[in-house]
């Protein structure tokens, strides 16, 4: 797989706008990755994360097994799927707030004439982090000022389920506002799950019936958002031996 690391060797900001999407983008060099190995400097906690049997290591040795897409990501995109880069731990900036939304892995994919802008959110035994209910405990100005934001990208109604994972919201918005910047046709957010139980599918299943889609795994699911955008989601089940590598 030709995947870069996120190693940075210069940054600067710029501004883009797109259906009212405005920010700062950090903007970097990358260098290929020499192989699994080099991805774990770019977590934020190495000695807490790269360990075996953990999402960010077993994603890591899963895709740079694969030449090009790993086979349960290429079933969900069809055999016309094409992966053009893919960038670990790539940190999208969002409003309300300094920490950006920090995607385990994010990839063009080309399929026939169209390119998808891609959130690859890697799991194993690991939650999805706090709720929505959790999230908002004593929230800032900030807080509210992002999570408007975030409904408004993804077209969804407040008050939203207090029990809903804020992760799921975040990953997905920060494949939208990638495809703005990199001037995508379509926008994704893929769970590559690699627990043999599918371990907090539930979660993503609540998540989907927010946009009238019925979860099912390992099946593509789309939806307009109101920009006009086609938005994909969905759960990939990797292969178990990568969590022993």
């Amino acid at each position: 797989m030709a995947s870069t690391s996120g190693w940075c060797r210069r940054r600067v900001t710029a501004a883009w706008y797109d259906d009212g999407i405005l920010g700062e983008a950090e903007m970097t060099i990358y260098v290929p990755a020499t192989g699994p190995e080099s991805w774990s400097g770019l977590l934020a906690d190495p000695v807490k994360h790269w360990r075996k049997g953990y999402s960010a290591r077993t994603l890591a040795y899963c895709w740079q097994a694969a030449t090009g897409l790993p086979p349960e990501i290429g079933a969900l995109f069809g055999p016309e799927a094409t992966l053009l880069i893919g960038i670990p731990e790539h940190k999208v900036d969002l409003p309300g707030g300094s920490r950006p939304s920090q995607t385990d892995l994010f990839a063009l994919v080309r399929r026939g004439e169209q390119t998808i802008s891609c959130a690859i959110e890697g799991k194993v035994s690991e939650p999805f982090g706090p709720t929505i209910q959790e999230w908002l405990t004593d929230a800032s100005a900030g807080k509210i000022e992002r999570l408007n934001h975030l409904c408004h990208l993804l077209g969804l109604a407040q008050p939203l389920p207090p029990t809903l994972r804020y992760q799921l919201l975040h990953r997905s918005a920060s494949a939208i506002i990638e495809a703005a910047r990199f001037k995508t046709d379509e926008a994704a957010m893929i769970v590559h799950s690699f627990s043999t139980t599918a371990i907090w599918f539930d979660d993503f299943e609540m998540f989907m019936g927010l946009f009238n889609l019925k979860a099912v795994r390992s099946q593509l699911l789309t939806v307009d958002l109101p920009s006009g955008l086609p938005m994909h989601f969905g759960w990939a089940t990797g292969h178990p031996d990568f969590l022993k590598r």
